[in-house]
């Protein structure tokens, strides 16, 4: 299952490839971007696990930027 969600208050290209590198090392992550660009996380994972995936890489954003929010 591939999902995209926009984020708000990214403030630095660095923080958002620190972010996508977090979120690819979640196990059960097949694929992920963060764009600081387009201000976009994109997942892939399995259906069944997704939204606890989710979960672990709302956590990682925060870590990296207490700030950013995910909009779903």
């Amino acid at each position: 299952m591939k999902k995209k969600f926009k984020l708000e208050n990214l403030d630095c290209a660095h923080c958002a490839q620190k972010m996508e590198d977090a979120i690819n090392a979640i196990p059960e992550v097949e694929e992920a971007s963060v764009s600081f660009m387009t201000q976009k996380l994109t997942i892939i994972a399995p259906e069944e696990v997704f939204d606890a995936v989710l979960e672990k890489a709302v956590k990682e954003i925060s870590k990296v930027e207490p700030d950013c929010k995910v909009l779903m």
